[in-house]
């Protein structure tokens, strides 16, 4: 299974992108260390100039790709979510149990991928990236036209399918999106404050509390939704 995950391409809406960035090395590059880049500078000290000094190209060459950081921002997001689909995919593949196979939706949301091998990305760096960036992709002024144009699909999809098994666990629960967005952005926000704001939780990095935690506040909010 790890072995087909690893081959796995996320397909990310190609409006986001002006030339698919894994149709060439020089493409593929620029994404890779775009990750690198802004892991190490964050997001708003990122720059494409900076980038085209470490791939060993033109700026230009990068705005071939994507029309800002931003979209390259959106790109991966898109990409991270739908590695994690796929894992989620594979994983509950062989499954009946509508209870295992929310429990491992929900250690997927708080742990990140299973299946963490790729050939193309490196999903555990995205996930770092995302835990302190991915609010910069949704939380803009131009989030209602992304969303018009079928950006954030793979949020929605993966989202779509928690939901899915929510229901067939409790078929009366009436809030299963809900309930599945809260934990798809709290997870990555506790994470968050576990390295930079540890005042804010008790969970503490390396541990099996935080996934503990998502389990009890879902199946006990499912369980008692009146």
């Amino acid at each position: 299974m790890d072995r087909i995950l690893q081959r796995v391409r996320v397909d990310v809406n190609e409006k986001i992108y002006l030339k698919d960035p894994f149709s060439s090395d020089l493409g593929k590059d620029i994404v890779q260390k775009s990750i690198d880049m802004m892991l190490e500078l964050g997001f708003e000290n990122f720059t494409f100039k900076k980038l085209s000094i470490a791939v060993g190209c033109t700026e230009a060459a990068i705005y071939r790709y994507f029309e800002n950081k931003h979209k390259l921002l959106l790109y991966l997001f898109g990409w991270y979510w739908g590695f994690i689909e796929q894992n989620l995919v594979y994983c509950t593949a062989n499954l009946s149990d509508p209870q295992q196979k929310l429990e491992l939706a929900i250690q997927l949301l708080v742990e990140g991928p299973i299946f963490s091998k790729n050939d193309f990305l490196d999903p555990i760096k995205l996930r770092r990236l995302l835990t302190d960036e991915s609010t910069k992709a949704i939380m803009t002024k131009e989030v209602d036209k992304e969303q018009k144009q079928g950006f954030f699909h793979q949020y929605y999809k993966l989202g779509e399918r928690i939901a899915e098994l929510i229901v067939a666990y409790n078929p009366d629960y009436k809030y299963p999106k809900t309930l599945v967005t809260t934990i798809m952005e709290a997870s990555l926000m506790q994470t968050y404050y576990e390295n930079h704001l540890p005042g804010l939780t008790e969970q503490k990095a390396g541990t099996e509390k935080k996934v503990n935690f998502f389990n009890q506040l879902v199946f006990k909010t499912i369980a008692h939704e009146n």
